[in-house]
């Protein structure tokens, strides 16, 4: 961190974090400054690395019905070439959305989004359990979406 945080900057951060697409004026109007000193702001926090980058969320409705399918996969012991293809691989499948390496008895979470349990089906032995060291795979398909967001708490908050 090159610089502490501000309440202005904490201000600008949840602001681009509801609606990226905002003009720096709009922004400035937002966070209560002239719009000269708000771009220098949004440009020291993108330089930082505060901002990572931009992006439109799509609607997944839009393209049909769709499942939101967690899958915890069990590994099994790789060397460091295999475990550099894995992540290679999994980065080329664009269905699957996330992806954390966890504790516990599974070594892997995966977030992917489906069209069908038939297509999750073909998916999970064509793809899947095709990616190195894979050795077990437990799904869990998610009935229905209580709470989405992409915003990550930047006031007050102690976790970061």
């Amino acid at each position: 961190m090159a610089e502490e945080l501000s309440a202005i900057d904490i201000r600008i951060l949840e602001q681009v974090q509801r609606d990226s697409s905002l003009s720096t004026s709009e922004l400035a109007d937002k966070v209560g400054l002239s719009q000269s000193p708000c771009w220098r702001r949004l440009q020291r926090l993108r330089d930082e690395g505060y901002i990572k980058r931009q992006v439109a969320l799509v609607d997944p409705s839009k393209f049909g019905p769709s499942l939101y399918i967690f899958a915890t996969l069990k590994i099994a012991t790789l060397s460091d070439e295999q475990r550099a293809e894995f992540m290679r691989k999994l980065e080329d499948i664009p269905e699957i959305l996330e992806c954390y390496s966890i504790f516990g008895e599974r070594d892997v979470m995966i977030k992917v989004i489906a069209s069908s349990m038939e297509w999750y089906q073909r998916f999970i032995f064509k793809t899947v359990m095709k990616l190195p060291g894979v050795a077990d795979i437990q799904s869990t398909v998610a009935v229905s979406e209580l709470k989405y967001t992409t915003e990550i708490p930047v006031r007050g908050s102690k976790i970061l």
